[in-house]
């Protein structure tokens, strides 16, 4: 990740540390040991599936006083709640640096956990936009009998800052979810079948690999092709398939010898999807720009047309220097809505309306009309 090399301009020919990005590569390692060998403000996203902090030996014990798969590794890494805490802030702290200004992190926990990492989060400075809960269709049973089924795990996904310019892409969101506004309860099952890595003996590799789908919906709603997604807990590579996949690059980082080697297999033997598959829907923020101006000088609304609210409560005159004058108002699309509603602001392109075949049309439509 690291080269060295003369720096001819430099006094006496000094040497310069030159940082380059390890994309698309699996490394092997302390998380934080490495991330801090990254440069600053790389990264476009991270999804960070931590330990578990696991406190309570007995409750993952089945019946027959055997151990739940896994997690016998966990326990004893971490001796206390501030040992965990010193490390939790650790790797969040280099995330918040690797992350650039607009960048998003997501991090995934169980009770155990999470409520912790959300506290540490907004110590750093994060800005939380959402938690989501992943309902799981499919969950582990409680044992013994002596609490609810867990049967769900929470998302926190948050800005690197109070006014980071995030991305959502949810216009993609909708669309996945059948044209209906994407919620923050997934319903999705646990990672079985023939997705469930497992070792030589018939027993999962990993005790909390996640299911592909559940990536999917994440680098989906937050990233766009090309994005780097750094992820410092790689596991089995989940992260890595699903963003080699939608050509996304990745960085991953695993400490377990074992779980690296998996990782790099699977990713190996991933196959991205057609280039056109990865287009998603515009979002409005990335819809042109266009002054309302331009509509009057090409003519799609010529001086004189007059426009409505969707209840034909309120008209404007559309005037030769893109202005419109409404109630004695004039001013912009913008302005002339906010003062005829009494609102502090107004998005005159979907509050203002034309009349298109004897029904009212929003003026936004004409933006998509006069994209090149």
């Amino acid at each position: 990740m690291c080269a060295r090399r003369d720096h001819p301009t430099s006094p006496g020919n000094t040497l310069e540390i030159v940082r380059e990005l390890p994309l698309d590569q699996v490394l092997l390692g302390d998380c934080v040991t490495l991330m801090r060998m990254l440069p600053p403000a790389s990264v476009h996203c991270v999804f960070a599936d931590p330990p578990y902090n696991l406190q309570l030996r007995g409750e993952l014990r089945r019946p027959d006083d055997s151990l739940v798969d896994g997690v016998e590794e966990e326990w004893d890494r971490f001796n206390d709640f501030p040992a965990y805490d010193a490390f939790t802030r650790d790797w969040l702290a280099e995330c918040r640096r690797l992350l650039r200004k607009d960048g998003t992190l997501w991090v995934i926990g169980a009770y155990h956990n999470i409520f912790r990492i959300g506290s540490i989060l907004q110590d750093l400075d994060f800005w939380i936009l959402n938690d989501v809960v992943w309902r799981k269709a499919n969950p582990m049973p409680n044992f013994r009998g002596r609490r609810f089924t867990n049967a769900h795990e929470t998302l926190i996904w948050a800005a690197r800052q109070r006014d980071s310019r995030h991305r959502f892409n949810y216009q993609a969101m909708k669309a996945l979810n059948d044209d209906i506004q994407m919620r923050s309860d997934w319903f999705l099952p646990l990672c079985t079948g023939a997705e469930r890595l497992r070792n030589r003996h018939g027993l999962k590799l990993h005790p909390t690999q996640k299911p592909e789908a559940l990536l999917h919906r994440v680098l989906l709603s937050s990233t766009a092709p090309g994005d780097i997604v750094l992820d410092p807990f790689l596991g089995t590579g989940t992260t890595g398939v699903v963003a080699k996949r939608l050509h996304r690059h990745f960085i991953g980082i695993e400490r377990h010898p074992a779980y690296a080697e998996a990782a790099i297999g699977r990713i190996r033997r991933t196959e991205p999807v057609a280039a056109e598959g990865v287009l998603t829907a515009p979002s409005k923020r990335e819809a042109p720009r266009v002054p309302f101006g331009s509509l009057v000088e090409q003519g799609l609304l010529p001086a004189g047309t007059k426009l409505h609210d969707r209840q034909r409560r309120v008209t404007a005159v559309v005037a030769a220097d893109g202005t419109v004058l409404a109630a004695g108002v004039r001013g912009s699309i913008h302005k002339v809505g906010a003062a005829v509603t009494n609102a502090p602001s107004c998005n005159g392109w979907t509050f203002w309306h034309f009349e298109r075949g004897g029904k009212l049309v929003p003026l936004d439509v004409l933006r998509v009309r006069t994209e090149p």
